[in-house]
């Protein structure tokens, strides 16, 4: 049996996928999040008469802490499991790949484990973002957007 044989024959067996039964769990579950993010932040607003501007960082804080006490726990796996890439939200999911690496690791010591590891998955991300605001970053103060001087 050659290669496009076996390919026809193991296609034929592949169970089908429910694409759209999927697609509605992802974008559930992330529309959930999303919503969650939002009545933190109208929370802060409310509560501590901030601007929206002011609420975005500590809104974004407490995602993060819920989307690592989720990971420890060992929920935000099994939802993961569920919805897809429903849970790959930015915040949460970077917070979720980040606190994943660095408890898989953690018995190889803070250093070199936890340390070294948590930033294998996560490092071209940060390393794309710094690069990318550098970049902009530069353009703005050339063409005098920036506010700075040169």
């Amino acid at each position: 049996m050659d290669e496009k044989e076996y390919k026809k024959v193991a296609k034929k067996h592949e169970p089908p996928r429910p694409i759209l039964k999927n697609c509605l769990k992802a974008f559930l579950v992330g529309g959930t999040v999303c919503l969650i993010g939002q009545a933190i932040q109208e929370a802060f607003m409310a509560g501590f008469d901030m601007t929206s501007k002011e609420a975005s960082s500590p809104t974004v804080a407490v995602m993060i802490l819920i989307s690592v006490i989720l990971t420890c726990l060992g929920v935000y796996d099994k939802m993961a499991q569920w919805a897809g890439a429903g849970t790959a939200v930015p915040v949460t999911g970077f917070a979720n790949s980040m606190c994943s690496a660095a408890l898989e690791h953690r018995a190889e010591g803070l250093v070199l484990g936890v340390g070294a590891n948590m930033f294998k998955l996560a490092g071209s991300v940060i390393v794309f973002g710094v690069v990318a605001a550098f970049v902009v970053g530069i353009v703005y103060a050339f063409l005098g957007f920036g506010g700075g001087h040169l």
